[in-house]
């Protein structure tokens, strides 16, 4: 993630993926209160904790399922794997969010921080999953492989993205403290100015005495 190699596919990309459903993009079957809570977080941070929320609704459900006893009726290897594919989608689909904004001045500052503060403990559930075989790890192990490859790639990408944007948000907002003092010292210099030319009309008309008024 933010990988100059990685940015410009995935900003051009973006706008396709906003213009149609997640789920025609990635595969990744929503349910509606999923999609009214993706498209009510319009807000650059926002959405990512909304990401974040979803990552960690399909690693619990991953990690639950897998404790099930084996029941040849179903097809239980196939389910997990697609969970965990559902898992990488959503983190793609995550970084796919963080690029654009990133590549747009979008202020992700709150949402890069519960990244940085929330992938790292689904990384120890990844990671603890890897280190403790069940009877399907052998199907899904491949995917499970990658989910840990990509959430490592969101969370490097996180700490540098939000190095970035505090520098960058911390400069602007320097700069628009600035203007507001320069603002606010013209506007008291105006202020000054337009009082000291009444007083001076005043003074004026003070000075003035009968003969300088004309009489019908």
């Amino acid at each position: 993630m933010l990988r100059p190699t990685h940015q410009i596919q995935w900003a051009m990309g973006l706008l396709t993926i906003l213009a149609w459903p997640l789920a025609a993009q990635t595969g990744v079957q929503l349910n509606p209160q999923e999609e009214d809570k993706l498209r009510e977080a319009q807000e650059p941070g926002q959405r990512i904790v909304v990401y974040l929320d979803f990552l960690q609704e399909r690693l619990e459900r991953f990690d639950s399922y897998r404790h099930r006893p084996v029941d040849p009726k179903y097809d239980q290897a196939g389910y997990l794997e697609d969970v965990i594919s559902e898992y990488i989608a959503l983190d793609e689909e995550m970084k796919n969010w963080i690029d654009y904004q990133y590549e747009h001045n979008g202020d992700m500052r709150s949402g890069l921080k519960a990244l940085l503060e929330r992938g790292p403990r689904q990384l120890v559930t990844l990671r603890a999953i890897q280190g403790s075989p069940d009877p399907y790890s052998k199907q899904y192990g491949d995917s499970l492989r990658d989910a840990i490859d990509q959430l490592n790639d969101a969370i490097d990408g996180a700490t540098k993205g939000l190095a970035d944007q505090e520098k960058k948000f911390g400069e602007l907002k320097k700069q628009e403290q600035e203007e507001k003092r320069i603002s606010k010292e013209r506007r008291k210099e105006e202020s000054k100015r337009t009082k000291e030319e009444k007083k001076q009309r005043k003074q004026k008309d003070k000075d003035r005495v009968p003969g300088d008024i004309r009489e019908d």
